[in-house]
């Protein structure tokens, strides 16, 4: 069994892409602003901590830190800020972030994207193209844990929106 080589492309037929959306109740640089708070992702993705761990976390070639578990049982998922793009000011491309997955565990890219769908409604558009591990094993067990995988991710999404939606609606 082989591993992606490090830095390079992943082994044929290794890389899994899961896209997954959810609309928010909210202005898209409000749903923007809250998605790539780092260190409180924590709030909607169950059982993680993210903290900044290099540059301002808003821009190319800063570094991320999450560890997803409970107490110390649990992986780490080493991150590097490879694109960000915010529109300019009237026009309508989406807010979008790109990591490069550096970890020993979770390796590849992770897109977030925020489309602004009216003036107060955006959907986060969340991409994760996985370099499976485990070579052949990987590629086999993807499709058994591909379903709860996504129904993680669905869910933190819904809870990410309700949280957002709650933020952006609060007395100020």
């Amino acid at each position: 069994m082989s591993e992606p080589p490090t830095g390079g492309t992943p082994a044929p037929n290794a890389r899994r892409e899961l896209t997954l959306t959810v609309d928010v109740r909210a202005p898209a640089p409000v749903v923007w602003a809250y998605v790539t708070d780092w260190e409180t992702q924590g709030e909607w993705i169950p059982a993680t901590r993210v903290r900044r761990t290099g540059g301002d976390g808003r821009s190319v070639g800063s570094t991320l830190d999450a560890f997803t578990g409970v107490g110390p049982v649990g992986f780490r998922d080493t991150m590097e800020i490879t694109e960000w793009s915010e529109p300019a000011p009237g026009s309508d491309g989406p807010w979008r972030c790109v990591v490069l997955h550096t970890g020993k565990v979770v390796r590849g890219d992770g897109v977030f994207e925020v489309v602004e769908l009216g003036p107060e409604r955006s959907r986060f558009v969340w991409t994760e193209l996985l370099d499976l591990p485990l070579g052949a094993v990987g590629r086999f067990g993807w499709p058994l844990v591909r379903p709860g995988f996504a129904a993680g991710v669905q869910l933190a999404l819904r809870k990410m929106a309700r949280l957002c939606e709650r933020r952006y609606t609060a007395p100020r």
